[in-house]
């Protein structure tokens, strides 16, 4: 028979496991890292995982597909019950606030910092812009950096001089999906009230897209926030 039912594009998928929680029918679980559809008799394609989606890989369309089957549905919740009432949240992606302690004061200006006193000013988890959730807590009212993953690399004191007192989101527009940034930047300025957005790029021509993917989120959400951009040199210096 034609019905409606989910399909999951799994190139799309993040692997965070939220439609895999909201589907009530046990249709979608998570395997090798990726939500699919184990049975088209187990979805009743009203699509109660299609709002958990941030990544766009879920939508309801209509094919040649076996009957919704109730009866197999309260059989396969018998025989997985209490899996399914743990939900399912990937340890890597799960959004984290982290707790940072004030740096010990220096006895004078001009004392050298010892390695041990050096510490991370990340202030939560992940930071992979393809991995984080837009309505994350940790977004409401931020100062927001969205950096190109190799400025942390190029310059020395990026954790003092970036990252400190933000939120941080990392990429690379060459080697990803510079419009699947766009819409993630998009609903995360469109629904978080940020106070400002700095950018942090590489000197180099490719990495231009992520400065164009932060603007272009700005206009399509119709929210102009206070914005910074520092291009870092391939010799570690500020251009």
């Amino acid at each position: 028979m034609k019905r409606k039912i989910v399909h999951i594009d799994e190139k799309k998928c993040n692997g965070c496991g939220l439609c895999a929680n909201a589907c009530h029918e046990g249709a979608i679980e998570m395997i090798n890292g990726k939500a699919r559809l184990v049975s088209d008799e187990y979805c009743d394609g009203l699509g109660d995982c299609l709002p958990e989606c941030s990544a766009g890989a879920i939508e309801i369309i209509e094919r040649e597909s076996l009957p919704y089957d109730e009866e197999k549905v309260k059989d396969k919740k018998e025989d997985i019950g209490k899996k399914h009432s743990i939900p399912y949240e990937c340890p890597g992606i799960a959004s984290k606030v982290i707790e940072r302690k004030p740096a010990a004061v220096k006895k004078s200006e001009k004392e050298e910092v010892s390695e041990s006193e050096v510490q991370s000013e990340l202030r939560q988890w992940p930071v992979q812009l393809n991995l984080v959730n837009p309505r994350a807590p940790y977004l409401k009212n931020a100062d927001l950096l969205v950096a190109a993953d190799c400025t942390a690399y190029a310059y020395a004191n990026f954790h003092k001089d970036f990252i400190k007192n933000h939120i941080t989101v990392i990429g690379c527009s060459k080697l990803d999906d510079n419009q699947y940034y766009k819409e993630k930047l998009t609903e995360i300025i469109k629904n978080n009230n940020l106070r400002s957005i700095t950018v942090v790029r590489m000197e180099v021509p490719c990495c231009g897209g992520i400065v164009n993917a932060v603007k272009t989120a700005m206009l399509n959400a119709k929210v102009i926030v206070p914005y910074k951009e520092v291009v870092i040199g391939i010799d570690g210096s500020i251009k």
